[in-house]
């Protein structure tokens, strides 16, 4: 078996962290959060940053000491057993795919949108296979690809805020200083109270899912354990920072009540202060993040499903790599599943793909424990064996590990009473449940055998 490559550098990885996470979710979807939480949208990003930020922290510091393109997969069995590696593998994998096909439908329609004589399920064919073809070449090539992807996104993000602090203070043509009006004019700064905190970080958790696709990166770099531990560190601020920042200077340029359902914020802000073309702008922005993701999610469930081949918890077939060190049928298995996931939501987006989506809703919260609970057992087994791969350590351990743990475990809590997230959680504990028995199952015949 050829090795995988490891011509990605550490530019590459740090835009990948940022590519994977900077998405529709940030552009769009924040508006919802914002239309809950009122100007305390901000408390709310802050809360589910810092939740982030920790499980990222411990996720980094095994992959700095133990490198593996399975990342917390590989990890998870290495402290738990085979079915915690397996569990987290295949359900990880499930929600990149189903995620993948969101997100070549989100493009879809904003290219359809501009070109309404070419089929949504046209564009959607054209995405796929485009990224396909990107994803079987060397794998520094999609890193470039990548790069330049995240860059546009970033530098967009900082524009807005660069405009947006601008216009606060007055200092652009036709604006006059805001001050707090806004903030706490409107309700006060927190208008639903703390319950809108609570639910607004319900909202907007999910959109820092993706941050882990670096650490499994990581693995085909030319120095894993240095540009994972330089990659985790920066990804992990700016995104907070990107994210955080946006929220307040959208909630500090515009009322919070007036934004629109289903309206991105950044366009109705763009719009105020009197920028051109703002709608087509931020089209062409979303446009370019949800291919970004897309791009970083097939790259991302490809190696998870390699790193389960070879542990021989996926087909051997799988583990064929190509001459540029690209495992080709891990490509082909992931994009093939993620193109069912297209048609199911083509053909029945309100029915089928509704439960699939469901299904994956609080799979990122379930990875993120098992991430946590085997950092907790893989620091003691590293401080007595291998002290000197700790390179990037968890802050104050083991406490702050185990608030990210009581953390995720009040955000379940709080979804299990909250009635649209409900049904995310009961569904994805079912797939879960489904993915543990099949784990069982394999442990008790690897037994008997």
């Amino acid at each position: 078996m050829e090795p995988l490559s490891h011509s990605l550098k550490q530019r590459h990885l740090t835009m990948l962290g940022l590519g994977g996470v900077i998405g529709a979710g940030l552009f769009v979807g924040s508006g919802a959060g914002i239309g809950i939480a009122g100007p305390a949208i901000i408390c709310s990003y802050l809360l589910a940053g810092a939740l982030a930020m920790l499980v990222m922290r411990a996720l980094g510091e095994m992959s700095a000491a133990m490198p593996a393109s399975g990342s917390f997969s590989v990890y998870a069995e290495r402290a738990l057993g085979r079915w915690a590696g397996f569990s987290a593998g295949w359900l990880y994998w499930f929600l990149l795919v189903v995620v993948l096909a969101v997100e070549a439908t989100g493009a879809a329609k904003i290219a359809n949108g501009w070109l309404p004589s070419v089929d949504q399920w046209v564009w959607v064919l054209v995405f796929m296979v485009v990224f396909t073809v990107s994803n079987l070449a060397a794998v520094k090539n999609f890193g470039e690809f990548e790069f330049w992807f995240a860059a546009l996104k970033v530098g967009a993000i900082v524009l807005f805020l660069l405009l947006g602090t601008l216009a606060i203070f007055g200092l652009l043509p036709d604006t006059d200083p805001i001050g707090m009006a806004n903030l706490t004019g409107q309700g006060g700064f927190f208008p639903e109270g703390f319950g809108g905190v609570v639910a607004g970080m319900l909202a907007v958790i999910f959109a820092f899912g993706g941050l882990e696709v670096v650490t499994i990166a990581a693995a085909e770099s030319d120095n894993p354990a240095k540009s994972v531990a330089r990659a985790v560190r920066s990804a992990v601020w700016r995104i907070l920072f990107f994210y955080v920042g946006s929220m307040v200077v959208i909630v500090a340029l515009l009322p919070w009540h007036s934004l629109e359902p289903g309206q991105s914020p950044y366009v109705a802000v763009l719009d105020s202060i009197g920028i051109p073309g703002a709608g087509q702008i931020m089209n062409i922005v979303v446009f370019v993040a949800l291919l970004s993701a897309l791009n970083a999610n097939l790259y991302g469930s490809s190696r998870m499903v390699f790193s389960l081949a070879e542990r021989g918890e996926a087909p051997k077939a799988l583990l064929k790599v190509s001459g540029g060190g690209v495992p080709r049928r891990a490509v082909f298995a992931s994009v093939a599943f993620g193109f069912v996931s297209v048609v199911l939501n083509l053909l029945w987006p309100d029915t089928v793909f509704l439960y699939m989506l469901n299904a994956v809703g609080a799979v990122l919260l379930f990875v993120w424990a098992l991430i946590a609970v085997s950092e907790l057992k893989l620091r003691r087994m590293l401080e007595r064996d291998m002290p000197e791969r700790l390179t990037l350590r968890m802050w104050c351990f083991p406490y702050l590990t185990w608030v990210a743990l009581l953390g995720m475990a009040a955000v379940l809590v709080l979804m299990l009473f909250d009635d649209s997230a409900r049904p995310q959680l009961l569904w994805s504990t079912g797939a879960a449940a489904a993915v543990l028995v099949v784990a069982w199952v394999r442990e008790v015949r690897a037994r008997r055998v």
